[in-house]
């Protein structure tokens, strides 16, 4: 398992999504080290240092996490939750990066503490641009509160 600190945290159970989002960040140069997990328990591990990511130090925390809304083990609102619950992950930015078009989950990510909700779109080149786009403000041009690396 990766336990070396990650710009982003991806959690994605659709492995063409994943495919997809890894290479247009890559692509464009955008994040050194991304880290993808396919379900929420294993988001909530890797953010906490827990399970399988118990060596990772929990200080480092990526710069953003993009968040699946259907994922196995715990969804998305689920994880979204369980990080704004905890001092440590309060305030780190979380974007939802989802399929669902639900009034309700917009409505309720929000609620929760989402900092963005995307629904990706179908085309590939759309998809692309998408991502593009989502990294070049939130590894470039956003200025967050925290570093995401410990002092």
């Amino acid at each position: 398992m990766n336990t070396e600190p990650a710009d982003i945290l991806l959690a994605e159970d659709n492995p063409n999504d994943a495919l997809l989002t890894i290479r247009s960040l890559k692509q464009h140069n955008l994040a050194n080290a991304i880290v993808h997990v396919t379900d929420g328990q294993a988001a909530i591990d890797y953010l906490f240092a827990k399970g399988v990511y118990s060596e990772r130090d929990p200080l480092d925390l990526p710069k953003v996490v993009l968040l699946d809304l259907k994922l196995p083990k715990l969804n998305g609102l689920e994880v979204l939750s369980l990080i704004r619950d905890d001092p440590r992950t309060k305030i780190l930015p979380v974007v939802v990066l989802t399929s669902s078009q639900e009034e309700s989950d917009l409505i309720e990510s929000y609620q929760i503490g989402a900092n963005s909700y995307i629904v990706k779109p179908v085309e590939f080149e759309k998809f692309s641009a998408a991502i593009y786009q989502v990294g070049l403000y939130w590894l470039l041009l956003n200025k967050p509160p925290i570093s995401g690396k410990k002092p």
